[in-house]
């Protein structure tokens, strides 16, 4: 029976931290299902979903601490079960710039949160404006909305939080592949 794990890495970023990462998994027999990888400041982080016998992800758990030694990162692991798709909620695609302002991240997860969205991917980053330099801020999401949230009114409560704070924010629907 295949047994999942997400295994967490951080450290200071050098060349093949992926590559150090990757063996490490494979030389225990388990496998790389998903990740997610960036470098934040000077650090890299990554987040892995492993998966494998039990006693494949129970001697990569054992040897954690020598890993994370051997490869001068912080490494946790931790049990988890296989992601299960809702039927019924809707995905979609949430895109948001501004100026970099303080609160840009509470106020759009604030309004997610009182309408029971769930969050399946955000990612944000700074970045200068052209001509001006000043710091634009962008957030993308993927979210996933339940069947009794009205999407007419969600993007109405965008519409107030834009006037409100000065943002840009579009909601989109995420379209699935055709089977052609």
């Amino acid at each position: 029976m295949k047994h999942h794990a997400v295994l967490t890495a951080l450290g200071h970023d050098r060349v093949g931290i992926v590559d150090d990462l990757s063996l490490a998994v494979l030389e225990r027999k388990c496998n790389i299902e998903e990740s997610r990888m960036a470098l934040l400041g000077g650090e890299f982080v990554s987040i892995l979903l492993v998966s494998g016998d039990a006693s494949d992800v129970d001697r990569l758990i054992g040897e954690l601490p020598a890993l994370g030694s051997a490869l001068d990162l912080h490494i946790e692991l931790k049990g988890t079960e296989p992601r299960q798709q809702s039927g019924m909620s809707r995905p979609y695609l949430l895109e948001s710039i501004s100026l970099d302002t303080p609160g840009i991240v509470h106020a759009v997860t604030s309004i997610l949160r009182r309408e029971a969205i769930n969050i399946e991917n955000l990612e944000t980053e700074t970045s200068a404006a052209p001509w001006t330099g000043a710091p634009m801020f962008l957030m993308r999401a993927r979210i996933s909305i339940p069947p009794e949230v009205s999407v007419r009114r969600l993007r109405g409560e965008f519409e107030e939080l834009t006037s409100q704070h000065d943002l840009d924010i579009r909601l989109s629907p995420v379209q699935s592949a055709s089977a052609d």
